[in-house]
């Protein structure tokens, strides 16, 4: 990693807040997993002004996994920010984030792949389509606030298409990722819903693929605070106002790249 000019094909980034008593277990079947493959690769863990020894424990992982690196952010900015930040700090051909628990885990990378080489730009994980597997639910009244926010996602923003944009494993071509990163806004939860209606409108191909997904407990998710389903509400219709208002500069790169 001392190489910055060194050839990285895929790009881990994995946004840790609170994260200190799992993110060992996440980083270690990362490692294990492309040490079965041929491929050339990094993990980034970009730590959110987490109060706990989430950064430390991340780094001493460092001794045994040389393709980690940890940013570590003093401040808490929200998983939209630190996201973004990973994104654009990543030297990948593709760039993918994911979780810290490994709630989706890392192994979905098989299917994933295929469609980026096949062409698509940006490919994001589903728990609401054909295929898609929840081994371990949320509490339901968590579940029927995501399903009131996605609906009104897919309203207010036209991502008809989309039944779950918040689904935390997303990966895209570096080209996708650092145009829709650098145009990134929204801070908190509702980044997710942002990057795909940026990527959309700059003309990159998005598909979804369905994933098996596990719960895991510890969520900072709530109806109001920072990270609140109020706030992301909030941030939708920012976002919607923005894409209209012309504030993202989405002509600027569509015009230089057609």
């Amino acid at each position: 990693m001392n190489d910055a000019t060194r050839h990285v094909d895929i790009s881990v980034v994995i946004p840790a807040y609170k994260e200190g008593e799992r993110i060992g277990r996440t980083l270690l079947e990362i490692q294990d997993y492309f040490k079965r493959t041929d491929t050339t690769y990094e993990i980034i863990v970009v730590v959110d002004g987490s109060p706990d020894n989430t950064a430390q424990i991340a780094q001493n992982y460092a001794e045994q996994i040389p393709q980690l690196r940890v940013i570590d952010n003093k401040e808490n900015h929200g998983k939209g920010y630190v996201v973004r930040q990973g994104l654009l700090a990543a030297r990948g051909r593709y760039r993918l984030f994911m979780d810290a628990d490994g709630s989706t885990s890392i192994v979905h990378l098989d299917a994933f792949l295929p469609e980026l080489e096949k062409g698509c730009d940006v490919v994001i994980g589903s728990r609401d389509i054909d295929g898609a597997f929840i081994q371990v639910h949320q509490p339901r009244y968590r579940e029927i606030m995501g399903d009131m926010g996605n609906w009104l996602i897919r309203i207010v923003l036209g991502l008809w298409k989309y039944p779950d944009t918040q689904c935390g494993f997303k990966i895209l071509k570096a080209e996708a990722a650092e145009a829709v990163a650098s145009r990134m806004v929204v801070d908190r939860f509702g980044f997710d819903f942002e990057l795909i209606a940026l990527a959309e409108r700059l003309g990159f191909c998005v598909t979804q693929l369905p994933v098996r997904w596990l719960n895991e407990e510890g969520s900072t998710v709530s109806l109001f605070g920072p990270n609140g389903f109020v706030q992301v509400i909030i941030d939708l219709f920012k976002t919607r106002w923005r894409l209209m208002t012309g504030a993202y500069n989405i002509s600027d790169y569509t015009q230089q790249h057609n």
